[in-house]
């Protein structure tokens, strides 16, 4: 069986199978415990190609819900995480050719896993940074012959078969939502109990054969999960480092509202991770974590990682008001990419009241029918109306595009870029534009595998990384029937051009902004400096680094 014929399959049985939810957080795991084990939850090195500076580091909160779950189960959790000992420090990636790595070796990271560890689980996020990660688990595998590993996450879910397959070191992968499965298959292996009736795990068999256990499970009522678990420590090191999922204030925590989105956009695999549930939190649960991250942390800023974090316009007026009830004032960023139907001016000026400093637009197109075609249910229209309304209440914006979807001709293009070029000119401080990227685990994966134009392998997952990382790249990994790579490289780079030159001669005032954010103690006000920022703070590191060794 070929890799595009062992991934069909794959995909064949993930459309014949419903998601599945679970009901209770507890699930019956009290009930009947078995005895606490050590579990090591690991992300290894930042993946990237050189010259990309849009690979950059963030704590990991995923493993930090995973954390807090399992301890409050009983379970000794500890989060072993290359990127945060290794910030700024760069190598080349072991065992990968064409790709470097910020964190923590690989040889180091295995050895800071604790050696009681019976249960490893490793986050494959980013199917880009698959060949790292494969290489991370074969070394853990030798050095662990008898733990349980497992490994879960965006990558993991849209490739499990594949990602089994290529890692032989590997006993199971997790689809979708991971607090659940994670506890009960720990708590399988602390019982010595049968573990293959997961909720929401794959595995192969002693045959061989791949097997999916239900599908993706998905939590009710996420009020119930913990939250995150930080190690004393973890976040200082991101602080004083300067980093930070959006732009960075300070002390910006982490911080998820909601899980899931409704939507089901064909470039997007969070049909497949998350289903399309929307779940959104308590707004008294939020504000008393909040609370609880101000006086531990004494934080400046939350920064949401929701994939949709505001779509009620009820649920968010009630948070804003509720954090001008208790007195709560701090910048917080929405740096995911929000939908506009329900920022309308008294929604944009009750967040900017609150504090908010960075909000990011989707769009994604400014082409009708491509917004058809990948099901993005939004009109421009509403959405320009929403952007100059955000303007207007003196928020800091960017807004997201995509060229070079499959079907895409070069009107549609065009379209897209003169709508960008448009959004620049009302004032909005970014406009990125990136190509389209074949995602595993999306609608459009799934099409371009079963007409074989994408093949499997690590040539593929290093192109995916440096699609959109590195904007100098006139060769980048294309799918368009229409146009070449290079073609739409240079779209992509002469926009980029564009957009920050009209931003920069109609707003000249942004340019001493910059250049102060860069070269001095500012904080960045936009991605694009802060990445230079950290672009910046890496060289001079460096360059410190080799007159001491001189």
């Amino acid at each position: 069986m070929g890799v595009n014929d062992l991934n069909l399959k794959g995909t064949m049985l993930r459309k014949r199978l419903l998601p599945v939810i679970v009901k209770t957080s507890e699930k019956g795991y009290s009930k009947s415990p078995g005895e606490p084990i050590t579990v090591a939850l690991v992300r290894g090195p930042i993946a990237s190609t050189t010259g990309a500076i849009n690979n950059e580091a963030v704590p990991a909160i995923g493993l930090a819900y995973l954390a807090g779950h399992l301890r409050k189960h009983g379970h000794t959790a500890i989060i072993v995480d290359a990127v945060a000992e290794g910030l700024n420090k760069l190598s080349t990636a072991e065992g990968i050719e064409g790709l470097q790595c910020q964190g923590m070796t690989i040889k180091d990271t295995v050895a800071a896993i604790p050696a009681s560890s019976r249960v490893i689980g490793i986050a494959a996020m980013f199917s880009g940074e698959w060949p790292v990660v494969r290489y991370l688990v074969e070394k853990i595998r030798q050095r662990f012959p008898d733990a349980f590993i497992v490994v879960g996450g965006e990558h993991a879910t849209g490739l499990s078969e594949f990602t089994l397959r290529n890692s032989s070191a590997i006993d199971a992968c997790i689809r979708g939502e991971g607090e659940h499965p994670l506890l009960e298959l720990v708590e399988c292996i602390s019982r010595d109990l049968n573990w293959k009736n997961v909720n929401g795990i794959a595995y192969l068999d002693n045959e061989d054969c791949y097997q999916v256990v239900s599908n993706v499970a998905r939590i009710v009522d996420i009020d119930e999960i913990p939250w995150p678990y930080w190690p004393e420590g973890y976040l200082e090191k991101f602080w004083a480092a300067g980093k930070s999922y959006g732009v960075q204030t300070g002390r910006d925590m982490p911080f998820m509202v909601s899980r899931g989105c409704p939507f089901q956009c064909t470039f997007c695999s969070n049909p497949q991770m998350w289903t399309t549930r929307y779940i959104l939190r308590d707004v008294e649960d939020v504000i008393n974590e909040i609370k609880f991250y101000i006086e531990k942390y004494n934080i400046t800023a939350i920064q949401l990682y929701d994939l949709t974090a505001i779509t009620k316009k009820s649920w968010a007026m009630e948070l804003c008001q509720r954090m001008i009830d208790e007195g709560i004032y701090l910048n917080w960023s929405l740096p995911s990419g929000t939908r506009s139907e329900a920022l309308d001016f008294e929604m944009l000026s009750m967040l900017k009241k609150t504090g908010l400093n960075y909000l990011v637009y989707a769009p994604e197109s400014g082409s009708p029918d491509t917004l058809k075609r990948i099901k993005k249910q939004i009109k421009l229209e509403k959405l320009t109306a929403s952007v100059v309304e955000a303007k207007k209440a003196g928020l800091i914006l960017r807004t997201n595009l995509i060229i070079g979807f499959p079907f895409e001709t070069r009107r549609n293009i065009f379209e897209t870029i003169r709508y960008g070029l448009y959004l620049a000119i009302r004032g909005v401080d970014e406009v990125a534009i990136n190509i389209f990227s074949p995602y595993p685990g999306t609608e459009l994966f799934d099409e371009l595998q079963a007409e074989g134009r994408l093949i499997l392998d690590d040539d593929y997952f290093i192109a995916l990384t440096s699609l959109n990382s590195d904007y100098t790249k006139l060769n980048p990994l294309t799918v368009n029937k229409h146009m070449g790579p290079g073609e739409l490289g240079f779209y992509r780079i002469t926009f980029m051009l564009l957009n920050y030159g009209i931003g920069y001669l109609l707003y000249p005032s942004r340019i001493v902004r910059t250049l102060k954010n860069i070269f001095s103690d500012h904080h960045a006000s936009t991605v694009f400096e802060h990445r230079l920022k950290d672009m910046y703070s890496r060289r001079k590191k460096t360059k410190l680094e080799n007159v001491s060794d001189i």
